[in-house]
């Protein structure tokens, strides 16, 4: 009923079925003396493990519930800030999808910091001879302003550099800066936008301005949410404006014209409450203690469903999860299924996971984080930790024909891999081609149409071989000191990146990240 109108298959096209079907030959002939340079014999564990790894891929050929799971989540739980009633129904959600697989569940719960809605924002620019009501979205953890709003002089502050606050001087007190943008058209941008974004900040808020205001960065007036590089210490009104306003705006400042922005924003916020994580697990079979973290976040913002990010690798998980349950696979390690809520705010989340089971995650083997829509899985990055890339290769033999996979040995923060790295965890991020990514992120545009089912169908295959892979191998990385992460922050661009996410206080302070210096100790097997 669901395939005909959205028009995807409920099975893969032949295209993609015969690369699966590549990938599934081309590991059973691995151990064919004749196709292969020199093998080395295969025990029967080995044996067995790499039959069961076949049989799971394989399951990705035909029919499973992934897509219908996927419209289900947006079009009928929709977005799911954290804190709101939508996100405590995808709670419930996930924990029935879960359960109907036959895979044990619970919920954990975790403390957010502070509440952070918007209810409605609105805005409207006069000047002599003009006046008009350009959209506007509240940007997460911007205050709200008095009722019957705040009107203050718009300036144009130009991209926002040191020489541009220094061309106003002190016209940017009380005032509201008009920051121009360029449009977004991939990741790479999106990036620059969050580092460009903080220092700028840092500098309106020096200045005493009132406020700041982005000219809108995607295309087609599209409204979005962009955390304030403060997050919850933030104290003043921040806002996105649609694109063609803000040029409309910046060119009546540009020509002369004095300008006011009036903004109302009506924001519901609160002090520190509690949220859960959604867990599913499968028990490990021989090395029950052994945990491998398989992690996508369930929250998304309002303005869009949340398709892209990141409800397309919840249902894979799901669906992944869903499918070892079915064919009776059991791993040898413990496999966690961590949906993590309050990602968008600050990965909340996976840092409550972290607290909750700090004692057990010297045992915790790997932990991943997938949450660049559905593009194609590229590879991974992998923290940091040269001796990971080999084993991500290893887990990811069952799919090579899926490939070329080319793993990226950096440090990664903006996802839920980030309190385990500063836990001293090995951890991966999914790396991916960007496809829609970029530019419906975290916009009313992050709908259903913009992920590829059979895109997503091969991502999940993919999923599905990494965390068979790292559930069965024997090798097993030693934990980091706070020491050895320490020495990451000094050797890699690491601390840049907590302080563009506005991250790096909290660890600095001792808030989040592994506590004392005792050193790591190689396990042995």
């Amino acid at each position: 009923m669901l395939a005909a109108p959205l028009r995807w298959s409920p099975c893969l096209n032949p295209l993609t079925s015969r690369r699966l079907a590549t990938t599934l030959l081309s590991l059973s002939l691995l151990g064919t003396p004749a196709l292969a340079e020199a093998p080395k014999p295969l025990t029967k564990a080995q044996e067995a493990s790499r039959a069961e790894a076949a049989r799971l891929v394989s399951a990705f050929l035909g029919h499973t519930p992934l897509m219908t799971d996927l419209q289900s989540l947006v079009d009928e739980v929709g977005g799911r800030t954290t804190g709101s009633p939508a996100n405590l129904r995808s709670v419930e959600w996930a924990l029935a999808r879960f359960r109907e697989a036959g895979v044990d569940a619970r919920k954990e719960a975790f403390q957010m910091p502070s509440l952070w809605l918007e209810r409605s924002a609105s805005a409207t620019v006069r000047g002599a001879g003009v006046g008009y009501s350009p959209r506007i979205a509240a940007m997460p953890y911007s205050t709200a302003t008095p009722k019957g709003g705040l009107t203050a002089p718009l300036l144009d502050i130009g991209k926002g550099t040191e020489k541009d606050f220094k061309a106003l001087g002190e016209k940017t007190k009380g005032a509201l800066l008009l920051v121009e943008t360029a449009e977004l058209k991939d990741v790479d941008g999106l990036f620059r936008e969050y580092v460009e974004s903080a220092e700028l900040e840092q500098r309106a808020f020096a200045a005493g301005a009132a406020g700041v205001v982005y000219m809108g960065s995607r295309p087609n007036n599209l409204l979005y949410r962009h955390n304030v590089s403060v997050g919850a210490r933030n104290t003043r009104p921040m806002m996105v404006m649609e694109r063609d306003g803000a040029l409309r705006a910046q060119r009546l400042l540009r020509a002369g014209k004095a300008l006011t922005l009036t903004a109302e924003l009506d924001i519901q916020s609160g002090p520190a409450y509690e949220s859960y994580n959604v867990i599913g697990e499968i028990r490990g079979s021989t090395r029950p203690d052994e945990v491998v973290v398989m992690g996508a976040h369930l929250d998304s913002w309002d303005l869009g469903t949340g398709a892209l990010d990141n409800g397309a690798n919840v249902v894979a998980l799901i669906d992944v999860a869903r499918q070892m349950k079915r064919l009776g696979i059991k791993p040898a390690r413990t496999l966690r299924f961590a949906l993590w809520n309050g990602e968008e705010q600050g990965m909340y989340g996976s840092a409550g996971y972290t607290k909750t089971h700090e004692a057990e995650l010297d045992k915790h083997v790997m932990a991943s984080s997938f949450d660049i829509g559905c593009g194609r899985i590229t590879g991974f990055f992998t923290g940091g930790r040269p001796e990971l890339p080999p084993l991500v290769d290893q887990a990811l033999e069952p799919v090579k024909g899926l490939g070329p996979f080319t793993q990226v040995d950096a440090t990664i923060v903006g996802t839920d891999n980030y309190d385990f790295m500063l836990h001293g965890v090995p951890n991966l991020v999914a790396n991916q081609e960007p496809a829609l990514y970029g530019p419906n992120y975290h916009a009313r545009s992050d709908e259903l149409d913009k992920c590829d089912p059979q895109q997503l169908r091969l991502n999940t295959a993919i999923t599905a071989a990494l965390a068979y892979g790292f559930a069965q191998m024997d090798a097993k990385l030693p934990r980091q000191s706070r020491a050895q992460v320490e020495e990451l922050l000094r050797t890699t661009d690491l601390e840049q990146q907590m302080k563009s996410f506005g991250q790096y206080e909290d660890w600095a302070n001792g808030k989040r990240g592994r506590k004392g210096n005792a050193v790591a100790v190689p396990e042995s097997r």
